[in-house]
C-alpha cells in the first residue's frame, strides 16, 4: 500500500537534525492573508483556494515555499511590511517561484534545512490523517527533493525571473509595482552584515545590482498604471497586523501606539489583544464589546472574545462566544477547535461529549493542527477513550517533531486498540514514521 512508503520517504527527507517550528494557526490571520493574496494569486494563474499562506512564529525576515500549495512567511517579515502592497509583492515573488517551477526551498544552513523537513512532515502527516494517503506520499516526496537541495540558495537567474514574474502579476492585479522595490530595499542593508547576522531571506535571495536595476526599470515604466490598494485589502492587512502586533509585541508599547491612533476599528482590535496579554480581562472585553457593536456578525471577533473569556477562566461565557463564531463561520476548523477547548474547560459530562464531537469534526477538516490534536486527546480522555487519546497525542508529537514521544504514545495506543480499526491504523502510521527517523537525528 502507498502509505507504507511514507515512513521511508520521511526518513530520507528528515536526514537532518530535527528542530521545532511554531506555525501560528489563527483563523482571522489566515483569512486576512487569503484576502490580501487573492488578486496576485489569480494574476499568477494559481487558485486562491488551492494555495495556503501560513505564518511561522519567527522574528527573522523570511518567506519560502515547500511545495506548490503552501507559502510560508515569518511573522518578523509580516510585522516589518507596513503596507498591503509590500506584502503582495512578497507573495507575488513566492508565487512566481511556484509558477515558474523553481521550488528550491529557502534555506542556507542545516538549521533551516531541518525546518523545511519538519514542515514537510507536518503537512504529510496531515494529508495521511485526512485519508489522502497518496497526497501525503507525494508531499513527502516533494519535501525529500527539497531537503536534498536545501543547502542551495536560489540562483540569481531564478531570483531575477521571480522578480519579473512577480512584477507582472502585480501589474495585472493593479498593485503598485514600486512595492517590490520597497521590499528589496528593506533587505538590501542585510547584505552588508556578516552572514551570521543576516536574516535568512537575505542569504537565500541574492540582491544584485542587475536585479535592482531591472525592478526599478519595470517600476518606472509601469508606475502610471498602478492604482491605490482596495479598501478591502487595506482593511484585512490592518486586521492581520493588529492581531500579530497585539500578541507578539510588548503589550504596553502596543497600547501606546493604539491610543495614539484613536478609536478606529483596527486600533480597538489592537488594544483588545494587548489588554488581554497584560492581562486585563475587563478592559479587553470592553474593547471587544465595541468591536462587536460595530460588526455583530463577525465570526473572528466572537472567536477572540471567546478566547479572552476562556483564558480569563470564564468557560461558560466562552462557550457561547465560540458557538456564535462557529455558527457564523460554518466549517472553520480552527474556530471549532476553540469551541472544543472551551467545552472541555466547562468539564461536564454533556460538554465533554460535545467537545469530542466538535473536535472530531475539526480533526477531519484540519488534522495537522497541534493545538486541535491536544484538545482532541483531552476530549478522548475525558470520555474514557484513553487509547484514542494516545493516538491523538502521538499525532501531535509527530507533527511538532518530538519523535520519541510520538513513538511512545503510538505504541501505547496499538497495544489497546482493536487491530485494523481506524485508530489502530492512525497509530501505526505515526509509529512507522517516527521509527524511520534515526535516533541520532532526533531532538
Amino acid at each position: 500500500m502507498l502509505h507504507r512508503l511514507l515512513p521511508l520517504l520521511l526518513a530520507l527527507c528528515l536526514a537532518f537534525p530535527a528542530h521545532a517550528i511554531s506555525v501560528i494557526r489563527d483563523a482571522e490571520i489566515e483569512r486576512s492573508l487569503k484576502e490580501i493574496a487573492k488578486p496576485v494569486l489569480r494574476a499568477a494563474g494559481l487558485g486562491a483556494n488551492s494555495l495556503r499562506i501560513l505564518v511561522i512564529n519567527d522574528n527573522s525576515m523570511n518567506a519560502f515555499v515547500v511545495d506548490s500549495r503552501h507559502i510560508f512567511i515569518h511573522s518578523g517579515l509580516l510585522l516589518r511590511l507596513k503596507t498591503p502592497q509590500a506584502l503582495q509583492a512578497v507573495i507575488a515573488h513566492e508565487a512566481a517561484h511556484i509558477a515558474n517551477g523553481h521550488l528550491v526551498r529557502r534555506a542556507g544552513n542545516r538549521r533551516v534545512a531541518s525546518r523545511v523537513a519538519a514542515i514537510g512532515l507536518a503537512l504529510s502527516v496531515a494529508a495521511v490523517a485526512k485519508g489522502e494517503r497518496e497526497a501525503g506520499v507525494g508531499l513527502a516526496a516533494g519535501t525529500l527533493r527539497s531537503a536534498q537541495r536545501v543547502f542551495f540558495a536560489h540562483t540569481r537567474a531564478e531570483e531575477a525571473s521571480a522578480d519579473q514574474s512577480g512584477l507582472r502579476y502585480m501589474a495585472r492585479a493593479g498593485v503598485d509595482p514600486s512595492a517590490m522595490n520597497d521590499v528589496l530595499e528593506l533587505f538590501r542593508g542585510q547584505e552588508a552584515l556578516r552572514p551570521g547576522r543576516q536574516d535568512p531571506y537575505a542569504r537565500t535571495h541574492p540582491l544584485t545590482s542587475d536585479r535592482l536595476r531591472a525592478v526599478r526599470g519595470y517600476v518606472a515604466a509601469h508606475k502610471a498604471r498602478a492604482r491605490p490598494p482596495s479598501a478591502e485589502t487595506v482593511y484585512w492587512h490592518g486586521r492581520m497586523s493588529a492581531k500579530l502586533e497585539g500578541f507578539l509585541r510588548n503589550a504596553k508599547s502596543v497600547l501606546r501606539k493604539s491610543n495614539a491612533k484613536g478609536n478606529g476599528e483596527i486600533a480597538t482590535l489592537r488594544r483588545a489583544v494587548a489588554y488581554h496579554k497584560l492581562p486585563n480581562a475587563s478592559k479587553a472585553l470592553k474593547e471587544m464589546g465595541t468591536l462587536l457593536k460595530l460588526r455583530p456578525r463577525d465570526p473572528y471577533y466572537h472567536e477572540l472574545r471567546g478566547q479572552i473569556l476562556l483564558e480569563s477562566r470564564n468557560p461558560a461565557a466562552a462557550v457561547q462566544s465560540y458557538r456564535n463564531a462557529a455558527s457564523l463561520a460554518r466549517g472553520e476548523p480552527l474556530i471549532l477547535s476553540g469551541l472544543g477547548r472551551a467545552l472541555i474547560a466547562l468539564n461536564t459530562q454533556s460538554s465533554n461529549a460535545e467537545a469530542l464531537r466538535v473536535l472530531k469534526t475539526a480533526h477531519g477538516r484540519d488534522p495537522g493542527d497541534p493545538t486541535m490534536l491536544r484538545n482532541l486527546a483531552l476530549a478522548h480522555a475525558k470520555n474514557g477513550q484513553n487509547a484514542l487519546a494516545s493516538v491523538a497525542t502521538a499525532e501531535r508529537y509527530l507533527v511538532i517533531g518530538r519523535f520519541d514521544e510520538a513513538e511512545l504514545h503510538s505504541k501505547r495506543a496499538l497495544g489497546a486498540l482493536p487491530r485494523g480499526s481506524q485508530g489502530w491504523l492512525r497509530a501505526q502510521d505515526v509509529l512507522a514514521t517516527a521509527q524511520a527517523v534515526p535516533k541520532n537525528r532526533r531532538r
